[in-house]
Formats: C-alpha cells, sequence, structure tokens
C-alpha cells in the first residue's frame, strides 16, 4: 500500500504541477506529500524530481517512470471499474479521435468490430490530423503516431508505424532510382506542405538520422493526394506502409532507400490520467489485439 501511495503521489504532483496542488486534491499538507516522494526516491535510488521553491521539473529517469506509474494506475482503476461493473458487459458513451486517414482505414473497421462485441456501447470518432485537446473538448481516447508528447495523459502503445520513400514504375522507369537521399535532389519529390523534409537513417551509422530538404513541382497538405499522385507517375513521395502496402504488394508502387529507412514511429493510445471506464479499457484492448494480429502491417 505503501508503494501504491508514493506511485500516486507522484503522479499526482507532476500532472497538478506542485506540491501544495497534490496535497490540497488528496487532503494532506504538501510535507506529508514531500515524505512521499523522497520515500520513493529512496525505495528507488534515483532522483525523479527537480524540486525549486518556484518550479517542479522531471529528470530523465523521472520522465521515463511517470509513463510506467500512469499505465500501472490506469490499469489499477480499469480493474476497479471492471469489478464494480460486473466485469462482463461495457456499456455507455465512447468519444475517440485518430488521424484522418489512418484512422479511416485502421481505426473505423475497429470501432465496427468493437461495436458488434458491445452492443450497449456507443462512439463518436473524430478523424481529424489536428492535436485535439482530449481533457478540454471531452475526447475518452485519441490514437496518435510518434512520441505521445503531454505528460499529463497515460499512453499505450499499439504498434509501429514504418515509412518508405515510393514511386510508380513507370517514373523510376524514366528518372532512374535513386541510391541515396542526396539523389532526391534530381527527382520531383512530392511533399506535405510546410513538411520540414524527409528522415532517413545512415546504414554506415546506425541511429545518425538524416533529414532531406526535398523539392518539386507539387504540394499538398492531404497525404491521399500525394499517394494518387505518386500513382499517377508524377513523382516520390515519403509514405506510411499502412497506406501504401497494397500498391507495393500489387507493383503499383515501388519503394526505394530501402536501406536508409528511418526508425519506426509508435502507433500510441492516449488518454488523461484517472479512473479508465470498462468499455475504454476494452476497445483499448480491442486495438492492441487487432494490430497485433501477424501480417497485420505487412
Amino acid at each position: 500500500m505503501d508503494r501504491l501511495t508514493q506511485l500516486d503521489a507522484f503522479v499526482s504532483v507532476v500532472n497538478r504541477g506542485s506540491l501544495s496542488a497534490a496535497a490540497r486534491a488528496e487532503g494532506v499538507t504538501p510535507a506529508v506529500m514531500g515524505r512521499r516522494l523522497d520515500a520513493l526516491e529512496a525505495r528507488l535510488g534515483v532522483r525523479l524530481l527537480i524540486r525549486t521553491t518556484r518550479r517542479l521539473s522531471l529528470t530523465p529517469e523521472g520522465s521515463a517512470f511517470l509513463e510506467d506509474c500512469q499505465r500501472i494506475l490506469a490499469d489499477l482503476a480499469a480493474a476497479e471499474d471492471g469489478v464494480g461493473q460486473g466485469a462482463v458487459k461495457a456499456s455507455g458513451h465512447l468519444r475517440i479521435s485518430a488521424p484522418a486517414g489512418f484512422g479511416r482505414r485502421h481505426v473505423a473497421p475497429q470501432v465496427m468490430a468493437f461495436l458488434d462485441g458491445h452492443p450497449e456501447v456507443t462512439v463518436n470518432l473524430d478523424l481529424s490530423d489536428r492535436s485535439v485537446d482530449l481533457v478540454n473538448e471531452g475526447v475518452d481516447c485519441a490514437v496518435r503516431i510518434g512520441p505521445p508528447g503531454d505528460e499529463r495523459l497515460v499512453a499505450v502503445k499499439l504498434g509501429e508505424m514504418r515509412r518508405a520513400v515510393v514511386g510508380s514504375p513507370g517514373y523510376l522507369a524514366r528518372c532512374g532510382v535513386p541510391a541515396t537521399p542526396e539523389d532526391l535532389s534530381a527527382h520531383e519529390c512530392l511533399a506535405l506542405a510546410q513538411q520540414p523534409g524527409w528522415s532517413f537513417d545512415d546504414p554506415q551509422r546506425a541511429g545518425a538520422p538524416v533529414v532531406m530538404k526535398v523539392n518539386g513541382r507539387l504540394q499538398c497538405n492531404e497525404g491521399s493526394v500525394l499517394h494518387e499522385w505518386a500513382l499517377a507517375g508524377r513523382g516520390l513521395a515519403w509514405r506510411s506502409l499502412w497506406e501504401v502496402g497494397d500498391d507495393l504488394r500489387a507493383g503499383r508502387l515501388v519503394a526505394v532507400l530501402a536501406d536508409w529507412a528511418a526508425p519506426p514511429l509508435g502507433i500510441h493510445a492516449v488518454f488523461p490520467q484517472g479512473r479508465m471506464p470498462l468499455r475504454l479499457r476494452l476497445f483499448i484492448d480491442h486495438l492492441k489485439a487487432a494490430y497485433a494480429v501477424p501480417g497485420y502491417w505487412a
């Protein structure tokens, strides 16, 4: 119990930004909250928080530990919630957010499959590429690609996303196949508007990222249009494998610079810290199971 109290104190202090705010929420004094943090750091043998009279900041160890603590507390809340509801039937409403293109292909079908098994749950699925404020907009869960970012949110990893530079066979026959990222300067590159560049990993220096600023006559703020232009032979595009996988298998597109492929990005379900309704836990479990099927991302 002492360990759980310490974890809860740590997460509460970080989320609320101060010892005094966390203490008020808990109904104890700031000194009590401080002792809980001291005991946690002493037991772990690492410094989790840098505390001054003006501010709190996480150490690198504290930042990594925070994600684990949030997940543990969320799992505990979900288990308690499940017992309270009989752990057999989910009900109620879920508001889910996901990126537009990814959501259409990989979240919307899973929402339908989930509802088939849980007829008393309703879902509002918001597909948008903007960063949704989960707390202020009343969103239960967002599916996001890349680092979770906000420390106030709990993140559950669902899978990984890889990208590839692709072009049509016709385009590559006309313009040649790039051998290195530098060769892209001689190609028509179909880029997202305002995109800083395309990322690669130097095969001779593992972990050394290479970001190439690309040029071309065509840009668009909608990734699906870039995909269509690549199919039409108008240039090379840097697209996610979940989007172009079918075209690669069918030969409509060809991947190039495979040896320079950047490391994958994580796909996460993120949700606010606190009690986790059974319907949300079951939906996240459904996504994890669906995405873990062998060959799903192939």
